[in-house]
């Protein structure tokens, strides 16, 4: 059975995705032995004092390969995030932020449902 989520990204399952992830990305090295998700995992590969600016392709070359946690059940690399991102070079955190949030949108990796959808209306 397909779930409203996999109709929408037509991102595999963690099961199905056939990867040879260079790490588990919920143990230690992917996610600091708890499960974070997209930017929170991209966001601890850079260092906010010493990396920028940062160059894209030098930082997909360095951690492309890495998985990052989308939701529950579905994990990408980092390459497959940053194929959306059309800067290539970034001055500091925030532009990188950014950034990576607009690919993941364009890319069909976000899944904010926006703050009415939890919030109740009396």
């Amino acid at each position: 059975m397909t779930t409203d989520r996999e109709r929408k990204t037509n991102h595999p399952p963690i099961k199905q995705c056939g990867m040879d992830w260079p790490h588990d990305p919920d143990g230690e090295q992917g996610s600091e032995g708890g499960r974070q998700y997209g930017h929170a995992v991209i966001a601890k590969k850079v260092d906010e004092d010493d990396d920028f600016p940062l160059e894209r392709d030098g930082f997909v070359a360095e951690y492309g390969d890495d998985p990052i946690r989308i939701d529950h059940d579905t994990v990408v690399s980092l390459r497959e995030i940053f194929e959306y991102v059309e800067e290539t070079e970034f001055d500091d955190f925030i532009a990188l932020h950014q950034a990576v949030g607009r690919a993941m949108r364009d890319g069909g990796y976000w899944f904010y449902e926006g703050a009415d959808q939890f919030s109740r209306t009396r």
